[in-house]
């Protein structure tokens, strides 16, 4: 390989860990949550085969954090909001006039598994 060329590699997370999860009963009540905890300034839900939710990941600015990023492929989520909703649709609109955008991203295979598992859930439990 000369200087010039780059290699490319992909190498996907091996787990997530979630530490935290909430099921809310429609997709109206995770819509005025995200809308409430981001201020107005929520950039938006993701949407998945019948799971609209948002996530907050842990970031890797800690040492064991990023060791466990790199050498594990294992990341952390602190918090994991989720509502089913089977159909999809490009925003959410609460009964106060919160309109939330919601982002189809059912052709990523790590977020596939998530609703998959987030489905699997009970209420709570």
């Amino acid at each position: 390989m000369t200087t010039t060329e780059v290699a490319i590699t992909y190498s996907p997370f091996k787990e997530i860990v979630i530490l935290e999860k909430t099921r809310f009963n429609t997709p109206e009540e995770i819509a005025r949550f995200a809308s409430v905890i981001a201020g107005g300034k929520l950039a938006g839900l993701y949407w998945v085969d019948g799971v609209v939710f948002l996530y907050f990941p842990l970031p890797a600015s800690t040492t064991v954090v990023a060791k466990e990023l790199l050498e594990n492929g294992k990341v952390y989520w602190t918090f994991v909001g989720y509502a089913l909703m089977p159909k999809y649709t490009q925003v959410i609109e609460t009964k106060e006039k919160m309109i939330v955008p919601v982002v189809d991203i059912s052709t990523d295979s790590i977020l596939r598994k998530v609703a998959q598992w987030l489905k699997e859930q009970n209420s709570d439990a």
